[in-house]
Order: structure tokens, then C-alpha cells, then sequence
């Protein structure tokens, strides 16, 4: 007990004369660590620019003002705004490990992320989990979780993992996670499902937020969703879904990403009373948008030049998703508040050319500081590299004159149409055979359906990356092709693979849990870009990415129907047809 009281009264004497010091440095009567002299910085409380010195101390801004400090930078003719925050965001969807996310999203602005490490869970259960806390331990962007709420993301799909609100309770108690994650399985918590609604009394019972994932629910049944305690949505692709959530409490994440693109649909919640119930997320985040668009800066640009006051811009980038998330030091330039800036040119142009992480200048004009590969356990990383369990596939496992489901592909869009049945691959009329490998536990299970609007004449397209459950997708113009282009990405230890007569056309090889790549985002960048110009020189549509597209195809959550391992499924109906 002694020891114990010591120890605690040792760590209060050493924040008491941290305490001491940061107020000295306000006050005046001490030097700041830092001065940002001469700054226009964003006032995200009165939604004004204002002016002066920004001092900061011990990784903290302590004031604004007059200030001398032992470094000082001048950032005349700048704009000082708080570090940016993505609000939802798989790292996995980067195709690379997070070190690499994280060199490719500090030079634009980002600090903070609020991750959901749901793609690797389904692989690798908690194991998933434990990697990615590691692997993000230490990192000059602060990675939040928020812990996956459905893996898998429905009873009609298969995992590697089946998880309880009891399998992930205990995480609730790091310091990097701030609750449950998107509650993808909407059905389940509309029909009161006790496994489904156990995860969200779990997640209230330690205090924490649970995110939402509901496209188009209305009416009681979006009341029985909200009502049940979840308090978000990103998946609101019109501006009546949006408004009628946000009616209902719920705050609205604009999502620029990928796959989804739905800021120019909502851009009006940003120019009403209700834009401090947004924030923007990415969701997810392929490499050649990182590389040639940006982050979060990215989506700043594009809503100003709709017209979007840019304090208002800059305002749901910061502040209003550090609120909603009780990060309650960070999305400000205020005293206490961390020492969080993207320094940019100004709002037209929205360059960003410096950042700072606590205090410390993390990035200038687009180079990042060099910072060290965080530790993983030997057994975790090894875990990781080992979780392909397939039996080797034939053309007769694609073989069935059954009639089956056909899943109809909208341009630029992750939901599908019921277009219908058919019994055979049909070039003429774009219809291809598709099918979802178990890849988890060799169980053999291989669902079969239809696809229309893919565009593939010839060849066959493959990957591990298949919404949630990532077991393998492939699409192709034969049963053979299809076999062949399966067990390319099972001999890759996963990946993305594009085949045509027995030939290999582009490949991409994505070994961390079939998901990512121990390489850097250029290289899986230059790889990736290869194979989707293959996929097309095959007839795949350019109003479709071939990879992200085909990835969602086996998403048993999102409308209107969707493949699994055991067949083709009516999302709406939550059953097989």
C-alpha cells in the first residue's frame, strides 16, 4: 500500500510541476518550447481568423498573443489551423501497413485518425485487433480505435472469427479506443437481435461512443436503430437520408473516400444550421487517391469550392469530430489544447505546408520527417502472414447450371440491383459467373451467383480483399480462369490478381492477413494501377474501380443483394434467393 500511494503521489508531484511550468510559459514569465510568430489562426469557438503569436509548451498551446520562445517560426501570410481528424477510416484500406498510411497522410494536415480495424479482425479475430494497436503504437499521427461490432457483419457470412460483446469487452479499457465501431448489422439491432444489442449495452456500460452504418432506414425502424444508442452515420449518400437521421439525433459523417463519394450530395448540411452535427470521414482510402489527391485536405478543398464557408470547412474537420469523440484537448487553437497545426498557404489554394504533432514539426512542404517502425510480436506478425486455408480449386467448383442470383454493378456506386436469375455466363448481355471462397478455415464452402455491368470479356479477376469477411472474390468469363486466378492469390499468401488464358496479367501481392503489403504505398501504388489497366485492357468498365468495386460485392450489409460463401443474399431480407 505504501508503495502504491508513493507512486501515486510521485506522478502528481510530476504533472503538479508540469502544471507549473505550462502556466509560467502563458503567463510570460518563462519561454515557450515553440512560437508560431506572427500566425492567422482559425478560432474554431467564435468562427473567426484572429491574430498573434501561438506559444506553445510541452507538446500544449498555453497562449495567443505576444510570446518569445527557444524556436520561433514565422508564419506570416499563413493560416494556422487545428491538425485535421478523419472520423472513420480502416488503415487496411490503404493496401499497406500503417506506417506506410501514416508517411502518406501526415505532409497533408492529418493528426488524428479514429480507426476501425474490422478488415483484419474478420481475419484474425482479437489477434487483429492486438496487431494493429501495435503496429500503430507510437506513430506521428494519433490512431484511435473504435472496436468491430460485427465481424462477421452478419450470421449469413463466415469469418475467421465469430465475435461476442464478451471476445472485445476487455479493450474497452486501452487508452487509444473510443468505442464500438459502424453497427453494420442494422437488421439485428431493428429486430432487437440479444447478441446485437449485447455489443451496444457493453459498449455504454464503459462509457463510450458506438458509430452507425444504416443506409436508407426511415421511419420507426431508423427510431428503433437510433433509440438502441447508436449516435452516428457515415453510409448517407442523399441529402433526405442525411436530414432525416440528423433529425433524429444522430451526427453525420460526410465520406469522401474510395469506394463512396458523397460530400457533393451533402455539401448543403454544410451551409445550414446543422453543420455541427458533421465531420468528414474517408472510410476508405485506396493508394492512388492518398497519392495524387490527399486526406482530409483533400475534402476541405473540394466542399470551399462548393461554396462552404472555409472556417465552417475547417471547423468539421477539427473540432467538430474531436467533440464528438471526447478527444477534448485536440480540434482547437486554444490554451491546453495540444499543439496540433496544418499550416497552410491559404483557403483558396488550401496548401498544406507544414505540421505539427505536440509541438513538433512533423512535415514541411510535402516531406515527412523519418520516425521509427513500431514493434509487433513475433507471434502476431507471424499470424498474420499465415491465414490462407484453401484446398486447391478446380473448374468444376465453379461449374453449376443452377439459376442463381444476378447482382447488378451502378456506376459509381457500392449498392447493387436484383437484376434478376440466370444459369450461364452471357458476354452479350455482361453476365458473369461470380463467386466467394471460404479462405479462413478450409471449409470448402464456394458461393456461386451472377454479376451484370462488370464488363469483363475475357479472363478472370481475383482478390482477398472482400468485404468483411475476406475470403476470396472472383469474377470471371470461365470456370477455368476463375480456378486459376483463385489459387494465384492463395499461392501469394493474398492479393489482387488479374488472369487471362493461364497467364498472369497484373498482380498484387497483399501478405499481412491478405489485406496489406509490407511494401511501400508507392511500390503497391505502381502495382495496383498496372493490374486495374489490365483488368480494363479486358473490357472491366472504366466507371468502376475493378478492385474496390468487386470488393463489395460479397458485403452482406449493404443493398440491394450481395454474394457469400453460402450463396447469393437479399440484404433487405437479410436471406439467401
Amino acid at each position: 500500500m505504501t508503495n502504491t500511494i508513493e507512486t501515486y503521489a510521485a506522478r502528481i508531484q510530476r504533472k503538479l510541476m508540469k502544471k507549473q511550468h505550462l502556466v509560467d510559459v502563458a503567463s510570460g514569465r518563462k519561454k515557450a518550447d515553440l512560437v508560431l510568430k506572427n500566425a492567422t489562426y482559425i478560432n474554431v469557438f467564435s468562427n473567426e481568423l484572429c491574430s498573434g503569436d501561438i506559444a506553445v509548451a510541452k507538446g500544449q498551446i498555453v497562449g495567443m498573443g505576444d510570446y518569445e520562445g527557444a524556436q520561433e517560426i514565422d508564419v506570416s501570410g499563413k493560416i494556422v489551423c487545428p491538425g485535421f481528424i478523419d472520423a472513420h477510416i480502416h488503415l487496411e484500406s490503404a493496401l499497406v501497413s500503417p506506417k506506410e498510411f501514416v508517411k502518406a497522410v501526415m505532409p497533408h494536415g492529418t493528426t488524428t485518425v479514429i480507426t476501425d480495424p474490422h478488415e483484419i479482425t474478420n481475419v484474425m479475430g482479437t489477434d487483429g485487433i492486438d496487431y494493429m494497436l501495435q503496429s500503430t503504437e507510437g506513430l506521428p499521427i494519433d490512431v484511435r480505435f473504435m472496436l468491430p461490432s460485427c465481424v462477421p457483419a452478419t450470421p449469413l457470412d463466415e469469418a475467421g472469427a465469430n465475435l461476442d460483446y464478451r471476445a472485445i469487452d476487455s479493450f474497452y479499457a486501452h487508452p487509444r479506443v473510443q468505442g464500438l465501431a459502424e453497427m453494420m448489422n442494422y437488421v439485428g439491432v431493428i429486430g432487437a437481435d440479444p447478441e446485437v444489442i449485447a455489443k451496444i449495452v457493453a459498449a455504454q456500460a464503459h462509457h463510450k461512443k458506438i458509430d452507425g452504418h444504416a443506409p436508407g432506414i426511415r421511419g420507426k425502424d431508423l427510431a428503433a436503430y437510433i433509440a438502441a444508442g447508436v449516435y452516428s452515420d457515415h453510409e448517407c449518400s442523399e441529402l433526405d437520408d442525411a436530414m432525416a437521421k440528423l433529425r433524429n439525433g444522430q451526427f453525420i459523417m460526410l465520406r469522401d473516400g474510395t469506394a463512396a463519394r458523397n460530400i457533393e450530395a451533402l455539401v448543403d448540411l454544410l451551409k445550414q444550421p446543422y453543420y455541427d452535427r458533421c465531420m468528414f470521414c474517408t472510410d476508405d482510402k485506396h493508394p492512388s487517391d492518398l497519392l495524387e489527391k490527399g486526406h482530409i485536405d483533400y475534402i476541405i478543398r473540394k466542399v470551399i469550392s462548393y461554396g462552404v464557408d472555409p472556417i465552417v470547412a475547417v471547423k468539421t474537420a477539427c473540432h467538430n469530430p474531436a467533440r464528438y469523440f471526447q478527444l477534448n484537448n485536440r480540434g482547437a487553437i486554444a490554451p491546453g489544447y495540444l499543439a496540433d497545426f496544418a499550416i497552410v498557404d491559404n483557403f483558396e489554394n488550401f496548401n498544406v505546408e507544414m505540421v505539427f504533432k505536440k509541438g513538433v514539426m512533423t512535415c514541411r512542404d510535402g516531406v515527412a520527417e523519418d520516425f521509427p517502425t513500431p514493434k509487433i510480436d513475433d507471434y502476431l506478425s507471424a499470424r498474420a502472414h499465415d491465414t490462407f486455408h484453401v484446398a486447391r480449386l478446380t473448374a468444376q467448383d465453379f461449374t453449376d447450371e443452377r439459376p442463381r442470383g444476378v447482382i447488378g454493378l451502378i456506376a459509381n456506386e457500392i449498392v447493387s440491383t436484383d437484376n434478376g436469375y440466370a444459369k450461364a455466363v452471357d458476354l452479350e448481355k455482361d453476365i458473369l459467373k461470380i463467386a466467394v471462397i471460404e479462405r479462413h478455415k478450409n471449409t470448402h464452402h464456394i458461393g456461386l451467383g451472377y454479376i451484370q455491368g462488370y464488363g469483363l470479356q475475357s479472363g478472370a479477376v481475383a482478390t482477398s480483399i472482400s468485404h468483411d469477411s475476406h475470403n476470396i472474390i472472383v469474377v470471371g468469363a470461365s470456370a477455368e480462369e476463375m480456378a486459376f486466378a483463385a489459387n494465384h492469390v492463395v499461392e501469394n499468401c493474398g492479393g489482387i490478381t488479374v488472369v487471362r488464358g493461364g497467364e498472369v496479367m497484373g498482380d498484387v501481392k497483399l501478405e499481412i492477413a491478405g489485406l496489406m503489403s509490407n511494401d511501400s504505398l508507392v511500390t503497391v501504388n505502381d502495382s495496383l494501377e498496372a493490374a486495374k489497366e489490365q483488368a480494363f485492357a479486358l473490357g472491366v468498365s472504366r466507371n468502376i474501380d475493378p478492385f474496390m468495386t468487386l470488393s463489395f460485392m460479397s458485403l452482406p450489409v449493404i443493398p440491394t443483394l450481395r454474394l457469400t460463401t453460402r450463396g447469393v443474399i437479399d440484404v433487405n431480407k437479410q436471406q439467401f434467393i
